[in-house]
């Protein structure tokens, strides 16, 4: 193991770090012993090189394939475009042969031959896109100059992957392409021969590692949908995300126009008038409720269920192809709805006291109907630990000093948990040497007001110690947005703030001028990657526990108390030390970094779970001393080198180029991406459902469909509601699905 590890990380270019070596030989003792593992590996561990190469020898020892599953689209794409090719030329050598890897995606994410000729109907058109017949014939036009250059494209792929095509398209337009997998007629589809997901996972049956994500994995294991091949050994990187991202794929929802929307499918082929007017009373019935958790079903609401699932299980059998009928394509569809909606009611009315049942009000579809598990720790103890070896890694897994808290939450305490070790190789870093934790233990808790003016004039004297080079991160939009206006009227350095462009550009005006500040949400700057002096503050506006009313955390922290344990600490206070150390881990990036991390919340010093807190995060030099903190970053500011190069995003198959030169550090001007002119001014550009959205916002939003967010992920990023999202997509001619509709 100690020979090819060295080949890899020749063959990456990079230097052996101790943590990667330890981490590496426990991954290998894991594949050998059978048993789990779970590993924390810091920032600069290398910790993919770190399991990959494991992973590889024990592939072609075994003969059988290693499934790695991630949960960004970031990490996958570095596994499979970078790390993989180079483990697989370096360790050819060493191991007799080349490995092989393969990728394995959701149906939704390829073309689809047999819709392409007219196999499927055409996807319903959104009534969103309504107001004028200009705007109706505009957004029918765009659509249809995407859907033509999507079938010129299936004429020239190889692959159908969505994400080979460049430019993207919105999802809207892929829909027409595309089926979802309980729409896939499967082995009764006529071109099954030319399918590309099939060929992929044919590919994949053969591949040494199997690249995934986290609800792939998920949908392997609970449905037994074999969408992976056979494998004894699965890795789960970034595994601090595995139970959200779980929770995720096995929570369901319902709305009224759901269920006539399967009903309107279905009603040329069998009597729907019951399922129909079975949604008009779940309309009515879903009005009248409010938007919150439902601790058991009203009366009303459960006999408009029953309604609704016998009326499914009716228009159901009428569904069924007479004996020797072929599968037809727009049978399968209207299947596939009154599937879902059959399958969701009958859970609803389950009343399960593994789930947790809420109304959420959305302006676009109206009272939504969702149902979570409360936890995933049985699912995820009895169908993905059996019969395989897991190694979950991450940088953020220990925490409060244990690994207690995250094998707790997915399924490896108690007396019959399978065994497993716990591992953390450390970080190459010297984090006492090169950051101070600052909690500011003299301003006031931070209350429901905003920021309070105490703990803006804290920032302000943080950002002119730090010469600017500040990192901003903020429990919500309306924060960052309150403390970026102030530091503007304050301060003479420049002060960039999440939504007033792309994340990408901010990012990069951020790191090529030293006094700029960039000022986002804790959740949307967690995997920003800034080394070098560019960033060399961090502040925490405050500690981020999740809201109260959140139906599922809510759930979950009542679970435990009735059984004993303290709700807080299992959930909210975990939750909250999972953030704090994915939004401290922003400042250190490489071993010449140097910062300080500047929490404005004092009960991360003052209350009795602080210390919980502080044990999750890196272990920087700690003070509550303001002068301390303050000469510090003065001494630090004074002495910074130059900013570490920034280049401009490179288009697909095009050769690299030189960015243009970083500003020096006294430099103040915000420099645009294209000469010295000023950025543009950001203007209005709607006003939908209270919310001002901007030019620049709207490109997000673009940038967005067409990385495949849902309508959940982007209302977050611009912290509104998902409806104020989707009606800002349809005003666009845009669509992104939603949750429940990726899954």
């Amino acid at each position: 193991m100690t020979d090819l590890l060295a080949a890899a990380v020749a063959g990456l270019g990079g230097t052996e770090r101790l943590g990667q070596t330890q981490m590496a030989s426990a991954v290998d003792a894991a594949t050998r012993s059978g048993e789990h593992l779970l590993v924390q590996a810091g920032t600069g561990t290398g910790k993919s090189v770190a399991y990959l190469v494991p992973a590889a020898a024990h592939a072609v020892a075994t003969g059988r394939p290693v499934v790695v599953a991630t949960a960004t689209l970031a990490l996958q794409a570095q596994v499979v475009d970078r790390d993989l090719p180079a483990v697989a030329d370096a360790l050819e050598p060493l191991l007799g042969r080349r490995i092989t890897y393969g990728l394995v995606k959701g149906r939704r994410n390829y073309l689809c031959q047999h819709k392409l000729v007219g196999g499927f109907p055409d996807d319903e058109e959104d009534t969103l896109f309504g107001g004028s017949s200009y705007s109706r014939v505009t957004a029918a036009t765009e659509l249809g100059e995407q859907v033509v250059r999507l079938r010129q494209w299936a004429d020239e792929t190889s692959s159908g992957d969505r994400d080979e095509l460049v430019p993207g398209v919105s999802e809207r337009a892929w829909r027409q392409v595309s089926v979802s997998a309980h729409e896939c007629l499967g082995g009764k589809c006529p071109v099954i021969a030319e399918c590309f997901v099939e060929k992929a996972r044919a590919s994949a049956r053969e591949s040494d590692v199997v690249v995934t994500n986290h609800s792939m994995l998920a949908i392997d294991a609970f449905e037994g949908r074999q969408i992976l091949p056979e494998h004894d050994l699965v890795i789960v990187d970034e595994g601090h995300e595995l139970v959200d991202r779980v929770t995720s794929t096995i929570t369901d929802e319902l709305t009224a126009a759901q269920v006539q929307r399967a009903a309107r499918r279905a009603s040329g082929l069998t009597d729907t008038g019951d399922l129909d007017a079975a949604g008009s009373t779940l309309r009515g019935v879903l009005e009248m409720l409010p938007a919150e958790r439902l601790r058991q079903l009203p009366e009303p609401l459960s006999a408009a269920l029953v309604a609704v699932r016998d009326a499914a299980r009716s228009v159901q059998s009428g569904l069924r192809p007479e004996p020797g009928t072929a599968l037809d394509g727009a049978r399968q569809v209207a299947r596939a709805g009154v599937d879902e909606v059959f399958e969701v009611a009958e859970r609803l009315l389950d009343d399960s006291e593994h789930d947790v049942v809420w109304v959420s009000d959305d302006l676009r579809r109206g009272h939504v109907l969702r149902v979570a598990p409360v936890v995933v720790s049985g699912l995820l103890r009895e169908r993905l630990f059996p019969d395989r070896t897991v190694v979950l890694t991450s940088a953020t897994l220990e925490l409060g000093g244990t690994f207690d808290a995250v094998a707790r939450s997915i399924g490896l305490s108690g007396p019959d948990a399978p065994a497993w070790q716990g591992l953390d190789v450390g970080s190459p870093f010297d984090y006492p040497k090169q950051a101070i934790l600052y909690v500011a233990k003299h301003l006031p808790p931070p209350g429901r007001d905003g920021t309070s003016p105490q703990a803006l004039d804290e920032l302000a004297d943080l950002v002119t110690a730090a010469g600017g080079r500040t990192l901003g991160l903020f429990s919500s939009m309306r924060a960052a947005q309150a403390a970026a206006e102030a530091m503007r009227e304050r301060l003479e350095v420049p002060v960039l703030c999440q939504g007033e462009d792309q994340t990408a550009t901010l990012v990069r005006r951020f790191a090529r001028d030293a006094p700029t500040c960039l000022f986002g949400t804790l959740s949307l700057w967690q995997g920003v990657d800034v080394p070098g002096p560019a960033c060399q503050l961090v502040i925490i506006d405050r500690l981020p526990f999740p809201r109260p009313d959140d139906p599922l955390m809510s759930a979950r922290a009542q679970a435990v108390a009735d059984a004993g344990g303290n709700g807080f600490m299992a959930v909210s206070a975990t939750h909250a030390a999972l953030r704090l150390a994915q939004g401290s881990g922003r400042l250190v990036r490489t071993a010449t970094d140097r910062g300080v991390v500047a929490v404005l919340d004092p009960r991360l010093a003052t209350a009795r779970y602080g210390g919980f807190l502080r044990s999750s995060l890196p272990p920087f030099w700690p003070t509550t001393d303001r002068d301390v903190a303050l000469a510090a970053l003065r001494r630090i500011d004074a002495s910074a080198g130059p900013l570490v190069e920034v280049r401009d995003p490179v288009p697909r198959g095009t050769t690299p180029v030189q960015a243009a030169g970083a500003p020096t550090s006294g430099q103040t001007k915000v420099q645009s991406d294209v000469g010295d002119s000023p950025a543009p001014v950001s203007t209005r550009t709607a006003v939908v459902a209270g919310r001002a959205w901007s030019a620049v916002e709207d490109e997000q939003l673009r940038e967005g469909v067409q990385f495949g967010c849902t309508v959940e992920e982007l209302a977050d990023q611009f912290e509104c509601a998902p409806a104020t999202v989707a009606m800002r997509l349809a005003m666009l001619n845009l669509a992104a699905p939603s949750e429940a509709e990726r899954r």
